[in-house]
């Protein structure tokens, strides 16, 4: 997937989770999304490449890096839970909205309860992701 797909694929991935949003904080160069205030993900092309930069488990960040060369610790962001995805390797556009997913899910779970746009433990299993955007 190139790096034009892939943030694409990125971005349209947060049109389907509740309460996202997309703001501009640091200005055109960059789309921050975020849900309830918090980030979860940041798309930009300011190294002249695009690439999304998305929250991860460090376990699994450090997983992610080693198995895909598109993936690298998160371009100016904490490395140990930030993971960045650029184009060119084998990452395709399902593990892309895995991965933007599970950045939103990350955060969301952090938020009290009341906060939550659905349910972090539940979203996404059995159509429930429709359930909690009707409750959310």
């Amino acid at each position: 997937m190139d790096a034009n797909t892939l943030t694409v694929a990125a971005a349209a991935r947060t049109e389907e989770l509740p309460g996202a949003q997309l703001t501009h904080p640091f200005g055109p160069d960059w789309d921050v999304y975020k849900v309830r205030g918090k980030v979860f993900m940041l798309i930009t092309e300011i190294t002249g490449e695009p690439m999304a930069t998305v929250k991860s488990d460090p376990a699994d960040s450090r997983a992610l890096r080693e198995a895909y060369d598109d993936i690298s610790p998160g371009y100016h962001m904490n490395k140990k839970h930030w993971i960045t995805m650029t184009g060119g390797g084998r990452l395709d556009g399902q593990m892309v909205a895995d991965l933007v997913t599970e950045s939103y899910l990350l955060v969301v779970e952090k938020l009290p309860r009341a906060q939550r746009p659905v349910d972090p433990a539940t979203f996404g299993q059995d159509g429930s992701s429709e359930q909690d955007a009707a409750n959310g």
